[in-house]
């Protein structure tokens, strides 16, 4: 019986399909331009954020209350504590971040009682060649100098170079002094401002978009022209922020060095009525319409 031979070189289609290009592509291990083989990113776990907790039980820390009692700045209020000169309810304390009730706890000095000081708000018209700083062993004027009568610590909030004059705030209260000095909150200062010579189109342009300084870029300024000449140009300038000596590093920049300045209004307040080298009072109603300001509220 003849035995049937299968022809050569013919093979049996097989049942399975042919793999599809993106399939093939797919089981091809994932390599970088050097050859080697890329690592599967690794799944990122998702994580619960904690809950942000905000105390409201009335309570601040011993170094600020020290300071909100005129005693000193809460940087050497820390070291009063440290060497245990303060105690609350007579209870020797040198644990710095120690917080207290100010309206029940008793707290003492060297034995004595510190008792909190009033709120104080000063509006004061700096004269030239007049410093702000609270330094015991600095030669020139202070402000400090002027408002001997006003009793206890308060300090400028900012400052007005030596060269400068106008309006500048004081107090005794730290969080008021940090809106209103702060770049976060914005406050508007307004400052009149002579230029040397002549300021193009330009570079004011520039000035109003905001200026690369050493420290960063500005956040621009509202400038309006009040006269213009071949040699001087007068200029009313507002900030919303101030880093040191903004006005007169921005104009230098552009060939403009500023031969004066003065600061003629802060918020709503303005110079009016107030000669240099005197000072007043806030009213409630005005520290109230500076914070609605700084805060974004409406009045």
């Amino acid at each position: 019986m003849a035995v049937r031979k299968k022809p050569v070189g013919k093979k049996r289609p097989s049942s399975r399909r042919p793999a599809t290009r993106k399939k093939a592509a797919a089981r091809k291990p994932a390599t970088t331009r050097g050859g080697a083989r890329k690592r599967p990113a690794k799944k990122a776990f998702k994580v619960t954020p904690m809950p942000v907790v905000i105390e409201t039980d009335g309570k601040v820390r011993l170094n600020r209350f020290l300071a909100s009692a005129g005693i000193c700045s809460r940087r050497a209020a820390d070291e009063l504590i440290r060497t245990g000169r303060v105690s609350i309810n007579d209870k020797a304390i040198q644990e710095l971040g120690v917080r207290l009730d100010p309206m029940s706890d008793e707290v003492r000095l060297d034995g004595e009682i510190v008792v909190r000081e009033k709120k104080v708000y000063v509006l004061f018209n700096k004269p030239k060649g007049v410093v702000c700083t609270n330094a015991r062993n600095e030669k020139r004027n202070r402000v400090i100098d002027f408002l001997e009568q006003v009793k206890g610590r308060i300090y400028t909030v900012g400052r007005l170079d030596a060269d400068s004059e106008g309006l500048i705030l004081l107090t005794n209260d730290g969080d008021f002094a940090h809106e209103m000095a702060h770049p976060k909150y914005g406050v508007p200062k307004t400052y009149a401002v002579l230029v040397r010579g002549p300021i193009n189109s330009d570079a004011l342009k520039k000035v109003r978009g905001g200026v690369w300084l050493s420290d960063g870029k500005t956040s621009g300024a509202e400038i309006k022209i009040e006269r213009r000449g071949r040699e001087k140009t007068y200029l009313k300038v507002t900030l919303r922020e101030g880093k040191n000596r903004e006005i007169r590093r921005i104009f230098a920049k552009f060939g403009n060095p500023v031969l004066s300045l003065k600061r003629v209004r802060i918020g709503g307040l303005t110079l009016h009525a107030l000669r240099a080298g005197k000072h007043r009072f806030l009213k409630s109603a005005e520290v109230q319409k500076l914070r609605i300001l700084a805060r974004g509220e409406s009045a």
